[in-house]
């Protein structure tokens, strides 16, 4: 074979099976093909979250939709591997690497409700559902008496929990999702709000897609470097960093959003913004910080040691003893937006009870 004809040599991606998973990994392949002009080909891997049905807090959390797919290339069964970078547990694997992470999309949330209600005109006592505890601490956090309750399944079986929507049961009058994932579905249209990070603050990585390969295949290394964004890398290592810090998972009640700027001297900042809620709603801390994007890991960490010394360790121990049950929201004033600080030190004010 010349050496023409192993660089054109088609690249196997795993991915898992579902249609989100197979829309966000045939976006890849494209974009790989358009870039090197190297065919690539979707093997498809069950993972131990897709096939069971259980909460994704009771099944572990992070890792759930990841190990089969880390195992593939590990085996070298597939050459490169797509994940909803928001899954990935955050040490990394032996032998792997984060070999590009393409442009993310809008990270925040959205609300898909009966009547194309918005969050503040639902009613209290009503039904909202979502697949991730750090939604519901911080939707019972607001005090809108909401009864927030855990679902699974994919984008279509959630719409369909929502009344008048689809051919599902409708026994919700709402469900929260991932703006991304419905934009890359092409369901935008069935969004009633999205929801302000000041209300409900993105998971860390959210929109962000990880192209995962193996350390020593230099060959996928450099073909997929031209994927790579160093804008959604820099944010997303700093969201990252502080689940790192707090030693907590992808089902944590933790969330944290880093967006890019231009600082005065013309080079690139970041304003990180974290937060960590009790489950019930009833507290919570928040933070901010910003810094050189250069200095993103750094400024991730010191956020969460601050958000540390404020209490987030006894937050998140009581949320993994309550688990994912539903209870409404306690009545109490929402958050308040914090202020941009200098350092990590800014924003400073713990979330009432």
């Amino acid at each position: 074979m010349t050496q023409t004809e192993v660089r054109r040599q088609t690249l196997r991606l795993g991915t898992r099976a579902s249609q989100l998973a197979l829309t966000q990994s045939q976006h890849v392949a494209d974009a790989l093909t358009a870039a090197s002009g190297v065919p690539v080909e979707l093997v498809h891997v069950s993972t131990y979250g897709d096939r069971s049905q259980a909460a994704i807090s009771q099944l572990g959390g992070t890792g759930v939709f990841v190990t089969a797919l880390r195992d593939a290339l590990l085996a070298g069964d597939v050459d490169l591997a797509v994940h909803s970078f928001k899954d990935l547990p955050t040490m990394p694997a032996p032998g792997l690497t984060i070999g590009a992470v393409p442009p993310r999309e809008d990270p925040r949330d959205v609300l898909i409700a009966r009547d194309g209600l918005t969050l503040g005109e639902l009613p209290p006592g009503a039904q909202i559902g979502t697949g991730a505890p750090r939604r519901m601490a911080q939707l019972r956090a607001l005090g809108l008496g909401l009864c927030v309750v855990p679902i699974r399944g994919n984008v279509d079986t959630r719409m369909g929990r929502v009344a008048g929507r689809g051919d599902g049961p409708g026994d919700l009058d709402a469900v929260v999702l991932a703006r991304a994932g419905l934009s890359r579905l092409g369901r935008l249209s069935a969004v009633t709000e999205v929801l302000d990070p000041i209300q409900v603050l993105p998971a860390p990585a959210q929109g962000a897609l990880a192209v995962e390969c193996r350390t020593d295949d230099t060959r996928v290394r450099d073909l997929l470097a031209s994927l790579d964004d160093p804008a959604a890398r820099a944010c997303v290592a700093a969201e990252r960093a502080v689940l790192t810090a707090l030693e907590a998972g992808c089902s944590a009640p933790v969330a944290a959003y880093a967006e890019l700027a231009e600082a005065e001297d013309g080079t690139a900042e970041l304003y990180l913004r974290a937060s960590v809620t009790a489950l019930d709603g009833s507290d919570g801390v928040r933070g901010s910080a910003s810094g050189a994007a250069s200095d993103a890991v750094e400024l991730g960490r010191a956020l969460a040691d601050e958000l540390l010394d404020r209490g987030a360790a006894s937050l998140m121990a009581a949320s993994r003893s309550e688990g994912g049950q539903p209870v409404s929201a306690p009545h109490h004033h929402p958050h308040r937006p914090d202020t941009p600080a200098a350092t990590p030190s800014g924003g400073r004010n713990r979330s009432t009870r």
